[in-house]
C-alpha cells in the first residue's frame, strides 16, 4: 500500500510513518517545511505540501491508496483545522482514495456527566482553543456525508503522549474510553498502530471513532 501522510514530521505523523514502514508499506511524507523531513529512510518519498490547499492535496495524493491527515496547527492558527478538513475532502472527492484523520478528544462524551470532555470543569483553559478547533474540524466531516470520500476520524483519549508501542488498545465511538482506574490514555506509538490497523482492515466509514487502553 502507498500511503500519503500529511503532517509527517509531527509527533503523530512521524510515528505513523515509522509504523507504516515497519509493516512494509510505502510512504509519501508531506510537510509544509521539507527541511523537517530530512533523514527519513530511503523508502519514504518526501514532498513539500500544504493540506489546506485542495490542489496540493490532489497533487500529493495522486496514485496513493490512502491519505492520513496528522496535521496540528500552531497556537494562534487553530482555525486551520477546519480549513484543512475541508481541503482534504475537496481534494480527495471522487478519487476513490480513503482518508483517515487524527482529530481531538474534547468532543468525546464523559460517561455519567452528560457533557463532553472539554465541558468538564477541570479541562485546562489553555487547551480550549485547540479543542474548539477540533470540534469545528469534526463538524466539517459530519456535514459532508454526501461527499464521495470514505473518511474516518480518530479521536485520541484524554492523554496522548510519547511511550512504548504495546500493540494493545480498545476501540470506542463517541464516549471517552477510560481504564479500570479512570485513566484515559494511549501512547503516540500505539495510536499509530490503531491508524495502520484501520488502514489495513477498514472498520469505520464516514464516522468518528476513538481508542485507548
Amino acid at each position: 500500500m502507498l500511503i500519503t501522510v500529511f503532517g509527517a514530521a509531527g509527533d503523530v505523523g512521524s510515528r505513523v510513518v515509522a509504523e507504516a514502514l515497519a509493516r512494509g508499506h510505502r510512504v509519501r511524507a508531506i510537510s509544509r517545511d521539507p527541511e523537517r523531513l530530512r533523514g527519513l529512510p530511503d523508502r519514504v518519498e518526501p514532498r513539500a505540501g500544504d493540506a489546506s490547499s485542495p490542489d496540493q492535496v490532489i497533487a500529493a495524493a495522486a496514485g496513493t491508496d490512502l491519505v492520513i491527515g496528522a496535521t496540528r496547527p500552531v497556537p494562534g492558527h487553530e482555525h486551520e483545522h477546519a480549513e484543512v478538513a475541508a481541503a482534504l475532502l475537496e481534494g480527495l472527492s471522487g478519487s476513490g482514495i480513503r482518508l483517515l484523520v487524527v482529530g481531538g478528544a474534547g468532543s468525546l462524551r464523559v460517561a455519567g456527566t452528560g457533557k463532553t470532555l472539554r465541558e468538564q470543569p477541570d479541562f485546562p483553559d489553555h487547551l480550549q482553543p485547540i479543542a474548539t478547533a477540533c470540534d469545528q474540524q469534526l463538524a466539517v466531516f459530519r456535514a459532508a456525508q454526501d461527499v464521495s470520500v470514505d473518511w474516518a476520524y480518530l479521536s485520541p483519549p484524554a492523554l496522548l503522549e510519547p511511550g512504548e508501542r504495546t500493540g494493545r488498545y480498545r476501540l470506542g465511538t463517541d464516549e471517552l474510553l477510560v481504564d479500570a482506574e479512570g485513566n484515559s490514555s494511549i501512547s503516540i506509538a500505539d495510536l499509530a498502530v490503531v491508524l495502520l490497523d484501520e488502514a489495513e482492515r477498514p472498520e469505520h466509514h464516514r464516522t468518528r471513532f476513538t481508542a485507548g487502553y
